[in-house]
């Protein structure tokens, strides 16, 4: 995770001078997880991707590199299943903005309940690095998770 973090600030830097970081970039960031949230929790399958780079790469602890269409692939499953039921809360811990990057540290906390059975909740760590697109909107092009303890 160390090591990500530094690749993350690596990239911030190497971006060039930055930008003064304006509230709206902020709330754009804050407004897109909050709408696939929303999206995901609603099964929205046709909504379910928007949030991410078709250049996507990312890893989660103990799986292989996935990248966009391995993850939209996975999402659309899983709001598929009919025997689950699941649902996503995120806590933004900060958000660092520096001219057309981004990276948020965040927790996502998934909550899964299979039919007849107590939910189980799973507390999820991660950083996620967004890039301005050229519509202006903000999408995850990297991103690391594992599972907390």
């Amino acid at each position: 995770m160390r090591a990500l973090l530094v690749c993350c600030c690596f990239l911030l830097v190497a971006a060039g001078p930055p930008a003064a970081a304006q509230p709206a970039d902020e709330t754009a960031i804050r407004t897109a997880l909050a709408n696939w949230t929303q999206a995901f929790n609603a099964r929205d399958a046709s909504r379910i991707c928007d949030l991410f780079a078709k250049d996507l790469r990312y890893d989660y602890r103990g799986f292989p590199e996935r990248d966009y269409e391995a993850l939209c692939g996975l999402l659309r499953r899983s709001l598929a299943d009919p025997t689950k039921r699941f649902a996503y809360a995120h806590d933004i811990r900060e958000i660092i903005v520096s001219g057309d990057l981004a990276v948020v540290r965040l927790t996502w906390t998934l909550t899964v309940t299979i039919r007849g059975a107590s939910p189980v909740e799973s507390k999820e760590p991660g950083l996620d690095v967004f890039r301005r697109q050229p519509d202006g909107s903000w999408k995850i092009v990297r991103y690391i998770g594992y599972e907390a303890p």
